[in-house]
């Protein structure tokens, strides 16, 4: 059997270090380790324990000067780049690669780099009957993976939710810290309202539970995943990616430096990666060296019904950091197999969930896949079987479980001049008065924590506010906006839905009925036969809150 040379470049790193105690224990190769220093890679490669016929070794390699003449002096089969950061890099490790006759894959994350590496080497690959993988890491390889393995035979996919959430006590380089602060603040894609927009790095957050883990911020980070998944699956509404930092202190320092940033108050935030390593000594006492990952899908399945699909990921005895790297450790045995055809592209749909699966193995690593089927959306489960067969059509469409998750129409918009409607306004976000507004309202059937809710997005002009619906045990209808909760009475009758507020509650604290908002909100069809709203909220004392009326239609 022939013995394959690999070419580890960035060897003794982070993840680099993790991935080659991995390989050598992959049966007949000859696994080379590389670092500026070469004292450092030797040192490596003599304290790893290695399969029988394999051989490791180390040797000073600096992929910035004279690679083409290195890579022709070692002639690797196969050359593993996980040196990092990838923002910013250039396509010459791999291309060099290439031009050397080696095989190619990287663990960069990195998302313009990854967008442009197909564009920009697939021709050499081929002509010279190579694979070249980048992003074979927990994303974008891993993560679409899971989304492939969750939503296959789906007749529609709604929403995709990933999130990663490593233990605190794992050990970061000033490579990771370098490629997260070049998007903190600054503004990264994410696939909304079924097409590509942009929110801000490290401050677009939300609270997410982690199966077997643990409750935890998260915040939007960059990755490919939205511009790769979105328009690949035809995902209608929503692909987010959002990491969170077990230590609060971490979580919140980091999203204020975001802050900072996207206020323009601070510029370059390389000059602190030196003293965040510093201060990891002290913030990660009170962490764990529990990590996870969490995939999740809502749309339709094969059959037509709705359904949540999750996947999860369990890291125990700081194994966290060993995840990023089985992508690649995959990918080798798929080049090794002949499983891949030739060309350069992301490992992105490269590779199956088993496959990375299986080098999960060796390591306190586990998974879980967990489905929930629903049947009836919020208001059917509110109004009954019959009065809900009985709406007009666009109604059913709007709240059923199976309807477009997202409509779009145009809307009138009034506000109270009252101070004190406008701080009311201002703390849960409602609109801007105007005329003729463009309205998108995405409608979360099942919301990604997996709670029996709805999650409404509204978008007026690109001023965004949500609420949350939920029933409780006695089927009565409940709408939160930020700090306020109502109760609605929800009613149908003439095919008009109505709901009136009939009780409300301010940080959990009932409101006297003295201070009960007056509600006159309206469902209905008009005369094109669109689906139409009307709310009117009104404060007792101050007037007129706000009022926005208007038409939906679904979003094609």
């Amino acid at each position: 059997m022939t013995v394959r040379r690999i070419l580890l470049i960035g060897g003794t790193g982070v993840f680099g270090s993790r991935l080659a105690r991995h390989l050598a224990g992959f049966d007949r190769f000859d696994l080379i380790l590389t670092s500026r220093d070469g004292a450092k890679a030797q040192g490596l490669a003599r304290s790893l324990r290695h399969a029988e016929g394999t051989r490791v070794s180390g040797i000073a390699l600096d992929h910035r000067h004279d690679l083409a003449v290195r890579l022709a002096e070692i002639a690797p089969w196969l050359v593993i780049d996980a040196s990092g950061p990838f923002q910013g890099a250039s396509y010459d490790v791999p291309r060099a690669a290439l031009e050397a006759g080696a095989h190619v894959i990287d663990l960069a994350d990195a998302r313009d780099y990854i967008l442009g590496y197909g564009t920009a080497l697939d021709e050499l690959a081929r002509s010279r009957g190579l694979v070249a993988l980048a992003g074979a890491s927990s994303t974008p390889a891993l993560s679409a993976a899971a989304v492939a393995e969750l939503t296959k035979g789906w007749q529609r996919i709604d929403n995709i939710d990933i999130a990663i959430t490593p233990g605190g006590r794992s050990e970061v380089g000033a490579a990771v810290i370098a490629a997260i602060l070049t998007y903190a603040g600054r503004p990264v894609p994410i696939w909304r309202e079924g097409e590509l927009q942009e929110t801000t790095g490290w401050l677009d957050s939300r609270v997410v539970t982690m199966p077997r883990l643990r409750r935890q911020r998260v915040a939007a980070v960059e990755t490919v995943d939205a511009q790769a998944l979105g328009p690949t699956l035809g995902v209608t509404s929503r692909v987010a990616f959002h990491a969170g930092l077990e230590s609060w202190i971490e979580q919140w320092g980091l999203m204020a430096l975001a802050r900072l940033r996207q206020a323009g108050l601070v510029g370059s935030l390389d000059r602190l990666i030196p003293l965040l390593i510093a201060a990891r000594k002290l913030t990660r006492i009170t962490t764990s060296d529990r990590g996870g990952m969490l995939v999740v899908a809502t749309g339709l399945d094969d059959s037509g019904r709705l359904r949540r699909a999750g996947w999860s990921l369990l890291a125990a005895r700081d194994d966290g950091p060993q995840v990023p790297t089985l992508a690649a450790a995959a990918a080798v045995h798929a080049i090794r197999d002949n499983l891949l055809d030739p060309g350069a592209r992301t490992a992105g749909g490269a590779l199956s969930l088993a496959q990375i699966e299986a080098e999960m193995r060796r390591y306190a690593i586990s998974t879980k896949i967990e489905t929930e089927p629903r049947d009836r959306g919020i208001f059917e489960q509110a109004l009954g079987e019959a009065a809900f067969t009985a709406l007009p059509e666009p109604l059913r469409a709007f709240h059923g479980a199976t309807g477009a998750p997202v409509w779009r129409g145009r809307a009138r918009v009034e506000n109270g001049r009252n101070p004190v409607a406008w701080l009311i306004r201002w703390i849960i976000g409602l609109p801007e008065a105007g005329n003729d507004v463009p309205v998108t309202v995405c409608v979360e059937r099942i919301a990604s924590n997996g709670s029996k809710a709805e999650i409404w997005t509204r978008n007026f002009g690109g001023s965004h506010f949500v609420s949350r619906l939920h029933l409780d045990g006695a089927e009565s209808l409940h709408e939160r906006f930020g700090p306020v909760t109502f109760r609605l009475g929800l009613a149908a009758q003439d095919g008009r839905v109505g709901l009136p507020v009939v009780a409300a509650r301010l940080f959990g604290v009932p409101l006297p009925r003295f201070l009960l908002p007056r509600s006159e909100a309206v469902e209905e069809i008009d005369a094109e036969g669109r689906f139409r709203f009307d709310v009117r909220l009104t404060l007792p004392l101050f007037g007129l809150l706000v009022r926005y009326a208007g038409w939906l239609t679904p979003k094609a």
